[in-house]
């Protein structure tokens, strides 16, 4: 584990109370609405005012939060920025966070540095939506660090991150890359997926905005979805103002679901984390595997990084073949016990999924051998390296 200062600890006191109340219970109550009421029109138009000033807690309209949806964010807020002064807009998915935070911040003729190794469907949104609204997006190496410099234009607008990268596990230097961005004036953006909520803590390393699924992790039973994204104070009219004008909300029902998951966060994710490694060291010493791509071995290019960054690792990681034919690798991955093939991860189940980079990488192209992505869910190791034992043997049985 790294050096970093400790997580907060009271998950289980986190967003538990919508204020004063004569009934008390262990689980805050679902809220669901859509008209919010009032005693006056004086009232009325006082929380009109504050609900278009982006006021913490204000609702003039349930689109613009409940008691539940309050409660998961300021949450999410504690959890992700600890004591720097944030707020947190809660939005259908992770990918929607993505895209709102990126139109939040940009405009016709602005350029996008956005990296090499990010998650697919944020570079189509780049290309498609963005580039069809004016938006120049330029993709960088990864490991670039502070070489980003001399990537800066006058018109760049915004710096967007993903570590580690998704399919392919670069740890970036974040902390060098937003000192570059702070002194140019340029906002910074992570999608801080496989970390959050308890692995590190980006608004320490100087950034702006943190965009995260709460499908993932937080949840833990992949059965919600939801994204969030979180901005520094000052930054905060940008964001609301982009949620406010898409109408974009979430329901009391899921938010609930996600606060259900977050109490068990604490003991899920040291499970995640030792059976993901018992699995990528065995992996690591297959004939098959050229190498395992995960940023808590040793023999990742990156570890030092990620030692002094986070706080620890998760389930989600990759290895890539020596080779493989497309009928091998199907072989491996077809009617898996417990690897199942399915997209997303962070739940408590297994899945196993090929990685596709042709059209994914351009700054820095995969070379490499067949890649597959694993999530290690809560099964027992012993049973999940038996299933991919198995896998290898089916592999070996194809004729070519």
């Amino acid at each position: 584990m790294s050096g970093q200062p400790p997580l907060p600890p009271a998950l289980a006191e986190l967003g538990r109370s919508a204020g004063p109340s004569p009934y008390e219970s262990v689980n805050l109550p679902v809220w669901r609405a859509s008209s919010v009421l009032f005693d006056t029109l004086a009232e009325t138009r006082a929380a009109v005012a504050a609900t278009a000033a982006g006021q913490l807690r204000a609702a003039n309209y349930a689109t613009a939060g409940t008691p539940t949806t309050f409660a998961l964010a300021d949450s999410v807020g504690t959890l992700e920025a600890g004591p720097h002064a944030v707020r947190v807009a809660l939005v259908p998915s992770g990918l929607n966070a993505i895209a709102t935070a990126l139109l939040a911040f940009l405009s016709p003729g602005d350029h996008l540095l956005m990296s090499d190794s990010v998650y697919g469907p944020a570079r189509l949104f780049a290309r498609g939506m963005l580039a069809r609204l004016g938006v120049q997006t330029e993709f960088y190496d990864p490991c670039i660090g502070a070489g980003i410099e001399a990537l800066m234009r006058p018109n760049t607008r915004m710096l967007y991150m993903e570590s580690p990268g998704s399919y392919t596990f670069e740890i970036q230097d974040v902390p060098a890359l937003c000192a570059v961005a702070r002194r140019h004036g340029v906002p910074t953006c992570l999608d801080n997926a496989w970390a959050s909520p308890r692995l590190a803590r980006p608004f320490d390393w100087g950034l702006d905005v943190s965009v995260l699924p709460l499908t993932k992790y937080w949840s833990g039973h992949a059965d919600v979805l939801m994204g969030a994204i979180v901005v520094r104070d000052e930054l905060w009219p940008r964001v609301h103002q982009a949620v406010r004008q898409q109408g974009l909300c979430v329901g009391g029902d899921d938010a609930w679901l996600i606060l259900r998951g977050m109490r068990t966060l604490d003991v899920r994710m040291p499970a995640h984390e030792q059976h993901g490694l018992a699995v990528a060291r065995w992996l690591a010493a297959r004939p098959e595997v050229a190498r395992v791509l995960h940023p808590a071995l040793e023999s990742h290019p990156q570890h030092a990084l990620w030692k002094r960054d986070f706080s620890g690792a998760n389930g989600l990681f990759g290895f890539e073949l020596k080779q493989a034919s497309q009928a091998q690798l199907a072989a491996l991955c077809d009617r898996r016990r417990h690897f199942r093939l399915g997209f997303s991860w962070g739940g408590f189940e297994s899945l196993i999924m090929p990685a596709h980079l042709a059209d994914l990488r351009t700054a820095r192209p995969w070379s490499g051998g067949p890649l597959v992505r694993l999530h290690v869910g809560l099964e027992s190791p012993d049973a999940l390296i038996a299933d991919l034992q198995a896998g290898f043997e089916a592999m070996a049985a194809v004729n070519e």
